[in-house]
């Protein structure tokens, strides 16, 4: 890493404001333990009433995924329990005998869309319906994106083995020892601090990918898992309190760049932390790729995190996450970004009000991904 890469960070970063119609943002880059960039700019909302700094809190939506993995693991670990454990053994009504936790982080269960209704806001509503449900595939039968079952299916084993909510556990065993300030479960003291978020417009061209028609196709998978649990679809929800309050582990992530850069600092290893050696190595291992059933695109987990896919030579299909092959993170709907390369001892974090169309990063993450690694 050399400063050169780093002034053409600053300078994408910049060209977003000017062309790419970004409204406030921040960006965090840590190198061996060390903050070398932080960038916070722009405003919390139209108005411009609120300047955005670096000390802005924003929701990450599925950027919020890993940490609460991160959690889990943590609380199995802490029962001499791990990746390889069977969910049953924790949670015996879980329909899916064969699996794994490593398994069930990876989204390999099936239980991304749920038949039967149930209220996001209603946890115990949301288990049963869980557990009522026929997987639509099984482990080693492929995988497809849990998109906001997630959060269920992470926060019932937490409650399970430590009769605490995760966003509590995370803020307790993680998140509070480590200074991050990235909740999962928004206190009241905090709510001022948060920018408004706006949502993406659709183009035509959005809507010719295979996500998108499998999106907007009535009874598709796709359309399902994005509405299983029902509640909580639109942009507007999420600028209300109550969502930031509720603690979803799935989506309900409110923090700053800076904390979640730290986060894959600690997950790569690079600083101290409470993420343990068997913890880190679960965030970070590739446990299965290929065609996501739910996404309709290529895509790579470990227990948690993204990675990109790899061709049978081992090339990259893509880079959202740098060059290097064990580089691991997760985007949140809109553009917010997050990723370790350990590597190069390096992580980043992207966060920003104006969403994107997208599910994946979008041009105003991707640019600053592409410039950190000299590839602009």
């Amino acid at each position: 890493m050399g400063a050169s890469e780093f002034e053409t960070v600053v300078q994408s970063f910049e060209e977003n404001f000017r062309t790419r119609g970004e409204i406030g943002a921040s960006v965090s880059i840590w190198w061996k333990g060390e903050e070398i960039l932080s960038l916070g700019k722009g405003w919390c909302e139209k108005g411009e009433k609120r300047a955005w700094t670096k000390d802005t809190l924003v929701p990450v939506y599925s950027a919020t995924k890993p940490l609460a993995a991160a959690t889990l693991l943590l609380a199995l670990e802490k029962r001499g329990l791990g990746v390889e454990t069977m969910v049953r053994e924790v949670w015996p009504a879980f329909p899916v005998e064969e699996a794994s936790f490593g398994d069930l982080l990876s989204h390999q269960c099936g239980l991304s869309a749920l038949d039967q209704a149930a209220s996001i806001w209603e946890h115990d509503e949301v288990v049963a319906a869980i557990e009522a449900q026929v997987p639509a595939w099984r482990p080693g039968q492929g995988h497809g994106y849990h998109a906001r079952t997630f959060g269920t299916l992470v926060d019932e084993p937490v409650r399970r083995l430590t009769g605490k909510v995760l966003g509590q556990l995370w803020w307790e065993e993680i998140a509070q020892p480590m200074g991050l300030e990235f909740w999962i479960g928004l206190p009241e003291s905090e709510w001022a601090r948060v920018a408004e978020l706006y949502p993406g417009k659709a183009s035509a061209g959005d809507f010719a990918s295979g996500f998108y028609h499998e999106f907007n196709r009535e009874g598709s998978l796709t359309r399902r898992t994005f509405g299983s649990p029902r509640g909580l679809r639109s942009v507007q929800e999420m600028n209300d309190p109550k969502a930031w309050a509720a603690g979803f582990p799935a989506s309900g992530g409110v923090g700053t760049a800076t904390a979640l850069a730290k986060f894959y600092q600690a997950a790569i290893g690079a600083i101290e932390s409470p993420l343990s050696e068997s913890v880190r190595k679960a965030l970070a291992t590739r446990r299965v790729e290929g065609d996501d059933q739910v996404l309709i695109q290529p895509t790579a987990f470990s227990a948690g995190c993204q990675l990109d896919p790899v061709d049978a030579d081992g090339t990259k299909e893509r880079e959202l996450y740098g060059p290097d092959a064990e580089a691991f993170g997760h985007p949140g709907a809109g553009g917010s970004h997050a990723f370790g390369d350990p590597e190069l001892g390096l992580s980043f974090a992207y966060t920003m009000n104006q969403m994107e169309l997208n599910v994946m990063p979008g041009r105003r993450s991707t640019t600053l991904v592409d410039a950190l690694f000299g590839k602009l």
